[in-house]
């Protein structure tokens, strides 16, 4: 799902905080970040909201970036999200949002892939139900095809939404989280943005 980031020149600025947000989400949801990465979330600047929750949700994941280890995080991100055999906390989201044994929700999804142009990298061996491909697909649809709030409230509401607590909630309870956790609550506290700012369409 990775893409050069090109944003669409008449992209207001909180459109483009909203793609870089995504984006961000992405890359460590994806992958455990390495130091610049670390240094560079420390390093921002604070979040101006008037939803004091995810201002104060992303302090606690500068401070968090400031303190840790590139290292310790790699090995947490491993042990919770990657592990052996069975990991504790899965990043797929469809372990949350399947309700009947009948559903097929990866079938659906690579289908509205397709229709939206978006593809699976080549090397990628990952499901597109994983978190950091869907918050990459928003990141998209904002930033690089510029779509409609509708349709992207349509693609939020359908396979983020009904995922977000249950997973953000599972990353927060394992006991071996430490710089995930503030992650998951960053995570949480946005996405509870987007719901809101969606649900006022």
């Amino acid at each position: 799902m990775t893409q050069v980031m090109t944003f669409v020149e008449t992209l207001p600025p909180e459109e483009v905080a909203r793609a870089n947000f995504y984006g961000l989400l992405a890359r460590l949801f994806y992958a455990p970040p390495d130091a610049p990465l670390l240094e560079a979330i420390a390093g921002a600047g604070e979040i101006e909201a008037e939803d004091g929750g995810i201002a104060g949700a992303w302090q606690a994941l500068a401070r968090a970036a400031a303190l840790a280890d590139a290292e310790a995080v790699r090995e947490e991100y491993d042990s919770v999200f990657v592990g052996t055999g069975k990991s504790p906390v899965t990043l797929y989201t469809c372990a949350y949002s399947i309700r009947y044994s009948n559903e097929a929700p990866l079938a659906e999804l690579r289908g509205e892939f397709a229709a939206l142009g978006l593809a699976r990298r080549g090397e990628a061996s990952e499901p597109e139900d994983h978190i950091a491909a869907l918050c990459d697909a928003m990141r998209h649809l904002i930033a690089v095809q510029n779509r409609e709030l509708a349709e992207q409230r349509r693609f939020f509401n359908r396979w983020l939404a009904p995922s977000i607590d249950p997973l953000c909630n599972a990353i927060e309870r394992d006991p071996t989280t430490s710089f995930y956790k503030p992650v998951g609550q960053f995570a949480k506290a946005f996405f509870e943005l987007e719901q809101t700012a969606f649900e006022m369409l």
